[in-house]
C-alpha cells in the first residue's frame, strides 16, 4: 500500500481531486484511480480527478479523468480549479513553473488555455467552438425534440425548456448522451432555461459522471453561446445559474454568429488536503 497526496477543490458545486504528478505516467493507472478515488462512499467523493504534468507549451499540462475513469478533453470548472491551485500553491507545484498568478497558461487536450486568478475569482479563456447545429430531430417515445449541439472544448447538446426544475435530467439525459446521433463519443446534455436575454439557469447530465452535476463549465459555456447564436442577442455577458446555486459569467465576442474570446468567470477553491491509500 502507498499514499497519494490530493487536494480536494470545488469549483460552483463541480468538485475534483487534484493530483500532481510532475511528469507523463500511466493512462490505466489514472484511469483505476479515478474511480476509486471519486467513489463517494469508500473513496475521497468528485465528480473527477484533475492530474497535474509538466508541459513544453505551458505552465502547466491537465489531464481530466471523470469519474468512471474515462479521459475528458476539457473541463471548465476542472480548469479553474487548476489555475487556482498553480496560482496558490508555488512553488509548491513543481508540475509547472512559477509566473504571475494572473498569466498562467494550462494545456489540455483541447488545446492550450489563459487563465486570469484574482482572489477565489478564477477567469479562463476557452478555445473557439466548433460544430454548431441548430435544431437537430431526436426521437423520444412519440414526439420530435429539438436538439442544439456545440463542442466548447468537449461535446455539448443543449436543449430550451421551460419549468426547469420539473425536468427529469437523469433520465432524459442519459437517454440523449448515449443516441446515436451523437457516438461514438456521446455528449454532455444541458438542459436551458431562458430567464432573461442575458440570463439563462441551466442543469448538465456529465458524461463521464453518468448523472447530473451540481454545475458544468463548458456546458454553460455551450448554453450561453446556443442562446446568443439563436437569439441574435447582442450582449457579450451572460450570467448562468447552476444547479449549485453559484452564478458563471461567460464573457464572449460574437460576429456573424462566430465566436472568439471566450471567457468563463466564477469562484473557486481548497476545500482540504488529504493522503489516500492506493
Amino acid at each position: 500500500m502507498r499514499k497519494i497526496k490530493f487536494t480536494k477543490m470545488v469549483a460552483s458545486g463541480n468538485d475534483f481531486v487534484v493530483i500532481e504528478s510532475g511528469h507523463k505516467s500511466g493512462v490505466t493507472r489514472h484511469k483505476i484511480l479515478a474511480r476509486n478515488i471519486c467513489e463517494r462512499k469508500y473513496g475521497v467523493g468528485a465528480d473527477g480527478v484533475l492530474v497535474l504534468e509538466k508541459s513544453k507549451v505551458a505552465n502547466v499540462r491537465m489531464r481530466i479523468f471523470n469519474a468512471d475513469g474515462s479521459e475528458a478533453e476539457m473541463c471548465g470548472n476542472g480548469a479553474r480549479c487548476v489555475a487556482f491551485y498553480a496560482s496558490t500553491e508555488y512553488p509548491a507545484c513543481p508540475a509547472g513553473r512559477r509566473v504571475p498568478s494572473t498569466e498562467l497558461k494550462i494545456e489540455t487536450k483541447a488545446g492550450v488555455i489563459e487563465s486570469e486568478v484574482r482572489g477565489d475569482n478564477v477567469k479562463i479563456k476557452l478555445t473557439d467552438p466548433k460544430n454548431i447545429k441548430l435544431g437537430i430531430p431526436l426521437k423520444i417515445g412519440k414526439r420530435i425534440l429539438r436538439v442544439n449541439f456545440i463542442n466548447t472544448g468537449v461535446p455539448h447538446a443543449v436543449i430550451f425548456v421551460e419549468g426547469i426544475n420539473k425536468i427529469d435530467v437523469f433520465n432524459l439525459g442519459r437517454f440523449i448522451r448515449f443516441h446515436k446521433k451523437f457516438q461514438p463519443q456521446g455528449t454532455n446534455v444541458d438542459f436551458t432555461e431562458i430567464l432573461s436575454d442575458n440570463s439563462i439557469k441551466v442543469r448538465t447530465y456529465e458524461r463521464g459522471v453518468e448523472d447530473e452535476t451540481l454545475a458544468c463549465g463548458t456546458g454553460s459555456v455551450a448554453a450561453a453561446l446556443i442562446l446568443s447564436h439563436q437569439s441574435g442577442v447582442r450582449c457579450h455577458k451572460i450570467d448562468v445559474y447552476t444547479k449549485s446555486g453559484e452564478i458563471l459569467k461567460v464573457h464572449f465576442d460574437k460576429m456573424n454568429n462566430n465566436f472568439k474570446n471566450i471567457w468563463l468567470e466564477g469562484k473557486a477553491g481548497i476545500v482540504y488536503k488529504g493522503e489516500y491509500n492506493v
